[in-house]
């Protein structure tokens, strides 16, 4: 395959040996798992699986990832993330082996296919997140951003191919021949990840505990608005999309009447539109439009095509219909990505994609069980038409009500670029410096102000807390003087000497003007008295586990 000599050639990381032996393999690999994914529904239809069951599909396919994601992202940064991506091959590969054999040997049930799902999508929940990490550390930094394009034009290419090997090979092998095939790919996977030497980089700190990691994420989270707005906006457009995989199934097998061998077709449709949205539409879009403006526009597209889900009964003409669901889908999905991926630092990168990735999944898995509920109870016809109608009811209600708008177009002008870290304990002798793992710390900072700028400063303050919230701090406090009225006191407070260190190297330029400008707010020839304290209690349960010890050697 060729490649221009061009830094933005879509084909550099290929250059690159390791990564182009592994690409190849996911290729392969990703067109067995879209053949098998085929060969499932085939299978729940052969089994006479209701409509509940087939829509289920999508909920037991999301649960794992809304369930594990986040732990599997903290996981991911403390163990080597080869390791974890060749068990996991090990542990799909057993997976599909152990359906072929089940098929063949007349044992396979609708709930055990569901459990199998569930079984996959537990393994991609842990590998998903090293696996992105790990092409990161795979590849150049000057390819890197082909190597991730790259990855997406994979599983598009593998959804064209794998649904119609698939709808192929079906009626002539049979369904053990295809998962005992993607139980191959997955082995092939395998041989391609341990040829990846790993080198891993050295950090000066200590990396944070299991724990520390997810509290970590649920501060960010919690203290940073432009974070929450757009888990809202992956929340929504995740339940609402889930009615595609969970009812375009039963539409063909019950409505089209499809044979479920054709069924991949599809799914080849829709990865026909997820590419030509990939490789025409998006650019064009963000030439001319806001993300905001595509989103809304890619939206409307997915209304359209819930509306003629329902209205067309031609199947050639549902496989255009199918097709447009992936433009839509594909535009609306990459600029959510994309718009996410510039509100995050990069210390938090990590953690940050396992929510937006748990949400989104949990999202997934909630609309998939009521879609098929609401099929089951009331029909196919008025669930589609129900779900556009609210759709659009949902996003005249964000667009008209300025309490409601939760607009992506803020994250265009946001920045990370890093500031120098500034720690209070330089003056400190070495001697004196606690252990990482001592703690708690308090930093505390004295402000007197011009009554005039009272407001402000407090304003300031407010604005601080956040910054130091979201950054690894577990407490703030403001205190007033009673004696003097416009004197404060801010305390910071962090979990250990490691978790202070850590909040100083993450503080971004932006974040330290804030602080630089809430210093300038004293009033006085000095800067504000500043203290910084370690806890007396750690020591005090030191010496007493030491005594303790002690009496025991005694």
């Amino acid at each position: 395959m060729k490649y221009t000599s061009g830094k933005t050639s879509t084909w550099l990381a290929l250059r690159n040996p390791v990564y182009s032996k592994l690409w190849f393999a996911m290729v392969i690999s990703g067109s067995w798992i879209a053949a098998q994914n085929t060969a499932i529904y085939w299978a729940l239809n052969a089994l006479g699986a209701t409509t509940v069951l087939i829509s289920l599909m999508a909920t037991v396919s999301a649960l794992p990832g809304a369930l594990f994601t986040l732990p599997a992202g903290a996981i991911a940064d403390m163990v080597d993330r080869k390791k974890i991506l060749l068990y996991v091959q090990l542990w799909h590969a057993a997976i599909a082996i152990g359906l072929a054999i089940l098929w063949a040997a007349h044992l396979l049930n609708p709930y055990l296919i569901l459990t199998g799902a569930f079984l996959f999508s537990l393994g991609f929940a842990f590998s998903a997140l090293a696996s992105s990490a790990a092409i990161a550390e795979m590849v150049s930094a000057e390819d890197l951003a082909s190597a991730y394009t790259l990855s997406g034009l994979q599983l598009d290419v593998s959804g064209i191919i794998g649904p119609l090997l698939g709808g192929l090979l079906i009626p002539f092998m049979g369904l053990s021949f295809i998962f005992g095939a993607s139980g191959v790919g997955f082995l092939l996977m395998f041989l391609a990840i341990l040829q990846w030497k790993r080198v891993e980089a050295q950090s000066n700190l200590p990396l944070e505990t299991f724990f520390e990691s997810l509290t970590t994420a649920i501060r960010y989270v919690r203290y940073t608005s432009g974070i929450k707005i757009l888990l809202v906006r992956h929340a929504l457009f995740s339940f609402f999309i889930s009615i595609i995989p969970a009812l375009m199934p039963v539409v063909g097998l019950k409505a089209l009447h499809l044979e479920a061998s054709n069924l991949g077709y599809l799914f080849t449709a829709m990865a026909v539109g997820s590419v030509l949205s990939g490789a025409f539409a998006i650019p064009w879009a963000r030439a001319k439009f806001s993300p905001e403006q595509i989103t809304t526009g890619a939206n409307l597209v997915l209304m359209l095509v819930c509306i003629l889900m329902v209205l067309v009964h031609q199947p050639y003409v549902f496989l255009a219909v199918a097709a447009l669901g992936g433009v839509g889908w594909t535009m609306s999905a990459s600029e959510l990505w994309v718009a996410s991926q510039r509100a995050m630092p990069d210390w938090a990168r990590g953690r940050m994609n396992a929510t937006m990735t748990m949400v989104a999944q949990g999202a997934t898995a909630l609309g998939g069980a009521l879609w098929g509920l609401a099929a089951h109870g009331f029909g196919v016809v008025p669930t589609f038409l129900g779900a556009a109608g609210f759709a659009l009811l949902l996003m005249v209600l964000v667009h008209v009500v300025p309490a409601l708008r939760i607009s992506i177009d803020f994250t265009a002008s946001l920045t990370f670029e890093p500031a120098p870290p500034v720690l209070l304990s330089q003056n400190l002798a070495p001697s004196r410096l606690p252990a990482p793992r001592d703690g708690p710390v308090s930093i505390t900072a004295e402000f007197r102000v011009d009554p005039a700028h009272r407001d402000e400063c407090v304003d300031l303050m407010r604005e601080a807390r956040l910054i130091f919230l979201r950054n690894g701090a577990y407490r703030w406090h403001l205190y007033k003087d009673l004696e003097q009225p416009n004197t404060f006191r801010m305390e910071v407070v962090v979990s250990s000497w490691n978790q202070y260190l850590l909040g100083a190297e993450r503080l971004t330029k932006n974040e330290k003007d804030v602080i630089d400008k809430l210093r300038g707010m004293h009033i006085g020839p000095n800067p504000p008295d500043t203290w910084i304290s370690l806890s007396a209690d750690s020591e005090i349960l030191k010496k007493r586990v030491r005594a303790v010890h002690a009496q025991r050697l005694a």
